[in-house]
């Protein structure tokens, strides 16, 4: 039987630090990109086919809807490297080629681990789990719902990760909304909440120094961030606060499985992560 910290929250624990790590290779690996670049991007240029391949599950919807689904990038990065990506391939071609590079990526990272039972287990889980969450208010989840379900087990393992991801990724979006949080102050706190300062975070090099002065500054007016560019009290206390209701925005997603799923899930689901750990992406 598998023993999880005893304060560990499930809904984190399995979405975050058992599934998360299949699902980056999607953005730490070479192989997607190299299977976009197949499919005519240009592998240099990241963001164009990073916005094809997680936007298109959308279908060919405006850069307006999909910089309002991803939340947090800089103003004006959707318009210009989400624009024009569907006269390059089509959305359903996206979806293929991302799927493959990035199942080559996780048979190279796990080496024999990738064809083995536990593999297929997980996936079966993962994939129930992943499909029986709920839907409302999550519109990239509700997006991927809707394509077809890979049938080999390690791409139905990443497919049913990624669909995890998203799923919890909306619903931290609905957590910052209702504090008031806006996509790059988000960044700030993610910046802060892993001790580094606002600049040293890579997701905030897009605003020039000026406009992360005027972000940083919202948050020290509302008392959110002291004269350090640190957390105060309060941002500490409503960064903890988004973070567990994001948790329980995933818990249902995690509640269907009988302790004895949770345990053989676990104990699949370990040891890829561990590989994933310690090989890199």
């Amino acid at each position: 039987m598998t023993i999880t910290a005893p304060d560990t929250n499930l809904a984190r624990y399995l979405g975050r630090e058992l599934l998360e790590p299949i699902h980056l290779v999607t953005y730490m690996s070479d192989e997607p990109n190299e299977a976009m670049e197949a499919i005519g991007f240009d592998s240099a240029n990241y963001w164009p086919l990073y916005f094809a391949g997680r936007a298109a599950p959308l279908g060919q919807v405006p850069a307006a809807v999909v910089d309002a689904i991803f939340y947090n990038f800089a103003p004006g990065m959707a318009d210009e490297f989400y624009t024009g990506v569907w006269d390059i391939t089509t959305p359903s071609e996206a979806l293929a080629a991302r799927e493959a590079g990035c199942v080559a990526a996780l048979r190279r990272i796990l080496g024999p681990l990738a064809d083995t039972p536990a593999v297929a287990r997980a996936a079966d889980l993962a994939l129930r789990l992943a499909m029986s969450a709920p839907v409302e208010g999550r519109p990239l989840y509700a997006g991927l719902r809707s394509i077809a379900v890979p049938v080999e087990p390690l791409a139905r393992l990443w497919h049913a990760a990624t669909l995890l991801r998203e799923h919890r990724g909306d619903g931290h979006n609905a957590a910052l909304v209702a504090a008031g949080i806006d996509g790059q102050e988000a960044h700030v706190f993610a910046a802060l909440d892993s001790g580094m300062k606002p600049r040293e975070y890579g997701r905030l090099d897009p605003l020039s120094d000026a406009e992360l002065e005027t972000v940083v500054a919202r948050l020290r007016d509302r008392g959110l961030v002291d004269s350090t560019d640190g957390f105060t009290a309060a941002g500490r206390e409503l960064k903890d606060r988004i973070e567990e209701q994001t948790d329980a925005a995933a818990a249902p997603a995690y509640a269907s499985l009988t302790p004895e799923e949770l345990d053989q899930f676990i104990d699949d689901l370990q040891p890829l992560a561990a590989r994933i750990d310690s090989v890199g992406y």
